[in-house]
């Protein structure tokens, strides 16, 4: 199968919208929201996920191996795709070895790529039918074995059994007497009726556990070659700043130095040395001359989004006479600036042979980037092999891997494979981030207590837009970044809403965050119902419920709602000093609400409890699935109460965590996780909670105190 490049994924998250490119802008105008809605309902990019078993798995007399092509981070991916692949192929867990596939397994970069809560989602069916295409193989070669029809074979435990006799043959040894080659037929066979799962839907234990409980996972940190160096590499002053001069100064001369590295045209200079220590030591003996760059503030980042004015992203009846009327509410919201921060910062090892091949080791999320990057560098025709490591974190940091090509180019340099692995302070300072967003709403309830309209104008810096090569008029043309519409449209059943965005090119580097957009925009919307209900002298549960419409979205929502209402106690009494909010979501086609209990002292919000609901269709591993729905919770919440990045005179002043504040474990709330199920496919599992938790804490937090905190990390007056 011919590779997805990232060229191809580019062209694909703009196929939709193919003619914004050669169109007119009136015709953009007009045709905006249905390029926006078909963004919505196709996602942001391929996942061209093959359904020939050789790719997915080697049976072999030992047993059967599964290569799972999607990168496991901490999420759980590979347990999952485990327990599909074992469903339809009627082996145990146990009976499955997992691996991580490579790049030269063959799987297309779109398919590897791993983001955007997408993986089950996109795998499901089509690793069902490999599965499958592979149990019925082995069933006509196991008739043939035995001189029975394949009709009388029972699949289960890696074997077939003979109905009506105690004749039994395994997999291994149907593989074994296999003569010639397998011929994949053209047709899919049937696939399992959701009633007859027995592994699908069940908690199962992590295909994982053992390597990481043993400390025996390979992280990008941890990868090593015989003979291998350590790399440091320079960083910029400033974003922006170019090198134009350098040279080795002292570092040469350092104890362990093997090589001093520089490309001023690439704008690379670093040190490969015999330990990483070394090679840092040195890095600092270099004598570097930069020039340029932004000097830009926080202020004045916030300064450039400004909300009220941009494209139209979706429109429907009449809003300024719906905001003529009835109770006007206006409210204004901000994010800032957040990093990802990642257990693990970026790391790689590179092993590039004169002429030869390229062969990394890299934690990626997307392999594909890497071998682009590389090739950018070395040639268009250059072999590269990528081996994904386990992610100690990703939450799209690791999209690409910088750490990789400036490995290849130290590893080019001396002849030897070359490790470079960044340190806390390069991850915080050096990055790329989750954009500042500002939002500006306006709405009208009237005297029947319902919403007349509601006019929404959002800006943001670029997230996909800002880690692609398209061009900057592309992107002014089209007037939004895909990865700002997660959470961008309010899901309620109102009859006027206008929703214009803004988009902007920061002099800061942003990007992918976990969840995209989900977490800045929900947080904005769901407040602002909050705020919606407090006019219309309603209670905020209810006024959502009166709200939602009557179709699917609309009957999901209000499941998860009452649900997590139910369990929260909503309406019951709280203890002294506290208070509930709630909010919810529909993202990645997974209904989510959450209720958060609250007290605030000295200025300081306490999370004392938090229940979600969350419905993502089909549930494949209900101990999975709460763990995601947990982890979003607590990086949800450490956004919500602390994060936030100072830019100043053009850099990052948080390196590390010491200044850049996360959720301490002592502030870690129990959550409550109840799984719903409204369908047999399953949806996005490991973001869409990150969406409704801000706004449900400072909805909480209205509710006790008066205050209405529009600005994220939240921090009430004292006093």
């Amino acid at each position: 199968m011919k590779p997805v490049t990232r060229r191809r994924v580019l062209i694909g998250l703009g196929s939709g919208a193919g003619l914004l490119v050669v169109g007119v802008p009136l015709a953009l105008n007009a045709g905006r929201p249905a390029i926006v809605n078909y963004i919505e309902e196709n996602g942001t990019g391929p996942q061209d996920a093959p359904r020939n078993p050789d790719l997915w798995f080697e049976v072999t007399p030992a047993g059967v191996t599964f290569f799972v092509p999607k990168i496991e981070m901490g999420q759980g991916i590979h347990t999952a795709l485990a327990q599909i692949a074992a469903e339809e192929l009627e082996v145990t867990p146990e009976q499955l070895t997992v691996r991580q596939a490579d790049t030269a397994r063959g799987y297309a970069g779109g398919t590897m790529f791993t983001f955007g809560s997408t993986s089950v989602k996109a795998l499901y069916r089509p690793l069902r039918e490999a599965a499958a295409t592979l149990r019925e193989l082995l069933r006509e070669e196991a008739a043939r074995q035995l001189g029975v029809p394949a009709a009388r074979l029972t699949a289960a435990g890696g074997s077939f059994f003979v109905a009506g006799s105690r004749e039994r043959i395994g997999y291994a040894q149907v593989v074994a007497g296999k003569q010639g080659e397998w011929v994949i037929p053209e047709a899919t066979p049937t696939l399992k009726a959701r009633r007859d799962f027995k592994r699908i839907g069940r908690a199962m234990p992590r295909t994982d556990f053992r390597d990481k409980v043993l400390g025996t996972a390979t992280y990008g940190y941890d990868a090593r070659l015989p003979g291998m160096l350590f790399g440091a590499v320079a960083r910029p002053p400033r974003f922006g700043a170019r090198l134009v001069s350098a040279s080795a100064g002292a570092a040469g001369r350092q104890p362990g130095v093997v090589r001093v590295v520089i490309d001023l045209k690439a704008g690379f200079a670093g040190v490969a040395a015999q330990t990483r220590t070394q090679a840092r030591t040195a890095l600092s003996s270099l004598e570097l001359r930069w020039e340029g760059g932004t000097t830009a503030s926080s202020a004045d980042l916030d300064a450039q989004i400004q909300a009220g004015s941009g494209s139209v992203l979706r429109r429907r009846g009449n809003v300024r006479a719906a905001l003529s009327g009835g109770t006007v509410v206006q409210g204004e919201y901000r994010t800032p600036l957040a990093a990802h921060a990642h257990l693990e910062p970026l790391a790689a090892l590179a092993d590039v042979k004169v002429g030869g091949r390229i062969e990394v080791w890299a934690s990626t999320q997307y392999p594909q980037m890497v071998i682009d990057d590389l090739r950018d560098v070395f040639g268009k025709d250059r072999e590269v092999l990528v081996h994904p490591t386990q992610l100690g974190g990703g939450f799209g940091r690791k999209a690409g891997q910088h750490a990789a090509l400036e490995a290849a180019r130290l590893s080019a340099a001396v002849g030897k494979p070359v490790h470079v692995g960044w340190t806390r302070e390069e991850d915080l300072q050096h990055a790329f981030y989750r954009p500042p967003t500002h939002h500006v709403l306006r709405g009208s309830v009237g005297a029947d207590g319902r919403l007349r309209g509601v006019e929404q104008f959002t800006a943001g810096g670029d997230i996909i837009w800002g880690q692609t090569g398209i061009p900057e008029f592309v992107r002014d043309a089209l007037g939004f970044d895909p990865g700002g519409l997660l959470g961008q449209f309010m899901p309620y059943d109102f009859p006027a809403y206008r929703v214009v965005n803004r988009r902007e090119a920061l002099p800061v580097p942003t990007g992918y965050w976990r969840g995209l957009g989900v977490l800045p925009n929900t947080f904005a919307l769901e407040s602002f119902m909050d705020e919606l209900a407090h006019a219309a002298g309603a209670d905020p549960l209810a006024f959502r419920l009166r709200h939602l419409g009557p179709g699917e979205d609309g009957r999901r929502l209000r499941a998860v709602l009452e649900r997590a209402a139910q369990s929260a106690g909503w309406g019951t009494p709280v203890p002294a000093g506290r208070a509930r909010g709630v909010a919810c979501c529909l993202d990645l086609g997974t209904a989510s609400a959450l209720v958060a209990e609250v007290s605030v002292q000295g200025g300081r919000v306490q999370v004392h409890r938090v229940t979600v609901a969350a419905d993502p269709g089909l549930v494949i591993n209900p101990d999975g699935a709460r763990l995601q729905v947990q982890g979003s919770v607590m990086m949800a919440l450490s956004s919500a109460l602390h994060e936030e990045l100072t830019v100043q005179d053009g850099r990052v002043v948080e390196s590390n965590f010491d200044r850049y504040r996360l959720l301490p474990m002592r502030d870690a709330p129990p959550v409550e996780v109840l799984l719903v199920e409204s369908g047999d496919e399953p949806q996005g599992m490991g973001e869409p909670v990150m969406g409704p938790a801000a706004a449900a804490v400072a909805n909480a937090v209205f509710t006790l105190t008066g205050e209405r905190l529009r600005t994220l990390p939240l921090r009430p007056r004292q006093g």
